[in-house]
């Protein structure tokens, strides 16, 4: 099983198969317009347009599930992220990452990379240790902008917690490049 295995939902409401993503380099997050990692859309649309070229992709989820910073609808979002970041990698529908409802790509790749979410992650971990914290120990997304690194086959290489910024992450995207 891969990436490759699952259909997503454009933010105009189509079937999107993430087959057409073979053999490039994939980084997955779960984004919000209305989050403090809200800035980190400017370093991932430079990665993007610097890599892309080389076979990076970035593929984007909304997600309101973390302290209703979501809240706009599907075309609202796509405006936002247009607006205010100059954003041209893809952003979806808003899916959930978390729970029953969550959507079978998110439920893949928390399988497929847990995580490692501990006090290293400041005040960040602090918030979730107060707010949620049923979700410290399990492989939920715990976080707006935790990003999941996929390789050309589809396999989940790596994730993120949303303390990690696109430019840290740059180097081990440059490696699965080349």
């Amino acid at each position: 099983m891969s990436i490759h295995d699952f259909s997503v939902t454009t933010a105009d409401g189509e079937d999107h198969s993430l087959k057409q993503h073979a053999g490039r380099v994939v980084l997955i997050v779960n984004v919000a317009s209305k989050c403090g990692f809200t800035p980190q859309y400017e370093g991932l649309e430079a990665l993007y347009r610097e890599l892309r070229g080389r076979g990076l992709e970035i593929l984007g989820f909304p997600c309101n599930q973390f302290g209703d910073q979501e809240p706009g609808t599907d075309s609202e979002i796509q405006e936002f992220c247009s607006a205010t970041y100059g954003v041209t990698f893809p952003v979806f529908g808003k899916v959930e990452v978390n729970g029953p409802d969550a959507d079978p790509l998110f439920t893949y790749l928390r399988a497929e990379a847990p995580g490692d979410f501990g006090p290293s992650a400041g005040p960040l971990y602090e918030h979730i240790r107060s707010t949620r914290p049923e979700a410290l120990g399990t492989d939920e997304v715990k976080w707006n902008f935790t990003k999941f690194l996929v390789d050309g086959d589809g396999k989940v290489v790596r994730r993120f917690e949303p303390t990690v910024t696109p430019e840290q992450i740059k180097p081990q995207i440059v490696a699965l490049l080349e």
